[in-house]
């Protein structure tokens, strides 16, 4: 089976290459703190996606990922590989209750006919809510821990032991956090979370449990636009602390395993489901690392649907700035324009599904590329629709996901006039409910 080896890195932006070799590499080597506007990206081919039988999508898929083209470039064997796959899942597992598999796919008969879809058409459902941390999140996150552990394991990490590891980083209240935390239990690697005054105790509660360090971040009068969640994480990864991120412009590497998404999904499509691919995606977007990944490991198949990017009419950056790239040259073009197209949201309003009401739109570049590659669009969602679409889903599948992770599905309804009966379309329920929402 050939496999399609990741080369390396280059910048959607710049250009600049980074080889795969390189250890920590998480963001372009031209990006500065006063230019952060840069965005590294994997150079891979696409081939038929041929996956190995495991449950574990992170033994299954290995060659295709870029960690193990790392790893393997750097002189560890293909079996001491896959035993450390294994040995961090099992930590993992022990942590979190259930190691990392590949999650369930099918077509919802009863959300099909609730929408008015023919037998032919329908809508398919990509559960992610018993994934380990109750969301996708994990999955991007899992890949930049593998990249960590196989420098620490082959000398190139610069700490000289477990006692000496820099923090790890992240900005989140929500679904990234608790699976960062999780994984950083599993290890026994210290985190560190920048939360907003305002964060759920549920949340909060959580985190504490599995032994996060906690850090609130009120806005501060010297604070530039943005949030200021993101503003304090940053200064802590310039002090030495490792970004351990669902944002790709601030660690590259998380593009890395989210990519398993899209190609379970694929790949159940072509081997499991009789007749056309699918049509449509819809994917809720707040930093827009998910969409990014999930199309992405479409694109490697060779198979891709129109994707609909989804957010709320509370905070819609992507939408605007989809507009402003055609508007620009293209989505091609986008990257070359991304002071005028991407910048924070002036005013985010409030929404149940707060997972995605990030002020800015991180991969937005792959995001608007995607659907410019096949005739997509993004879906701009009511706070109406958004929680009918929460009902809805329970409802007539039984997954108990949050606003957040079914806000694809309030993307669906929003578009539901201009899609045929017999269309087939995608959407993914991730992040349990924690709170009482």
């Amino acid at each position: 089976m050939d496999i399609p080896l990741a080369a390396g890195w280059t910048c959607a932006v710049c250009g600049a290459r980074v080889d795969i070799a390189k250890p920590f590499s998480w963001r372009c080597p031209k990006a500065t703190e006063a230019d952060r506007h840069h965005a590294l990206q994997l150079v891979q081919a696409i081939a038929p996606l041929r996956g190995g039988d495991d449950p574990n999508p992170f033994v299954a898929f290995r060659p295709y990922l870029a960690w193990d083209n790392f790893a393997a470039a750097n002189g560890m064997t293909e079996m001491a590989r896959t035993a450390l796959v294994r040995q961090v899942d099992t930590d993992v597992a022990i942590v979190a209750g259930v190691g990392f598999h590949v999650t369930p796919f099918d077509r919802s008969d009863a959300l099909s006919d609730a929408l008015g879809f023919s037998a032919d058409g329908g809508v398919w459902i990509k559960d992610e809510t018993g994934q380990v941390a109750g969301s996708h999140k994990a999955r991007h996150l899992f890949t930049i821990l593998l990249h960590l552990l196989t420098a620490e394991s082959i000398g190139l990490a610069p700490w000289a032991d477990d006692a000496d590891r820099p923090p790890l980083a992240i900005a989140s209240c929500g679904n990234a956090a608790y699976a960062a935390a999780t994984l950083a239990a599993a290890v026994r690697w210290r985190l560190r979370v920048f939360v907003p005054p305002n964060a759920d105790p549920v949340v909060l509660a959580g985190l504490r449990e599995l032994r996060a360090e906690v850090v609130e971040c009120p806005r501060r009068p010297s604070d530039p636009a943005g949030d200021p969640c993101t503003h304090r994480f940053r200064e802590a990864v310039a002090e030495g602390a490792i970004p351990f991120t669902v944002q790709g412009p601030e660690n590259a590497w998380c593009l890395d395993g989210g990519r398993t998404i899209g190609w379970e999904m694929a790949r159940h499509f072509e081997e499991r489901v009789p007749g056309p691919p699918l049509d449509r995606l819809f994917i809720q977007v707040g930093a827009g690392t998910f969409a990014a990944c999930t199309i992405a490991g479409f694109r490697m198949s060779g198979v891709m649907p129109r994707l609909h990017a989804v957010q709320t009419n509370s905070c819609a950056p992507l939408a605007r700035a989809w507009d402003l790239a055609r508007q620009l040259g293209g989505p091609v073009s986008a990257a070359t324009h991304w002071s005028e197209c991407m910048w924070p949201w002036e005013h985010v309003g409030e929404s149940a599904a707060d997972g995605i009401l990030d002020d800015e739109t991180y991969d937005w570049i792959p995001v608007v590329r995607a659907m410019g590659d096949g005739n997509g669009s993004p879906i701009v969602a009511s706070e109406a629709q958004v929680l009918h679409a929460n009902e809805l889903g329970r409802s007539t599948t039984g997954i108990d996901a949050s606003y957040t992770g079914t806000a694809g599905l309030a993307g669906l309804i929003a578009a539901r006039d201009d899609i045929g009966p017999s269309e087939r379309v995608a959407v993914v329920f991730s992040g349990v409910r924690r709170s009482s929402q």
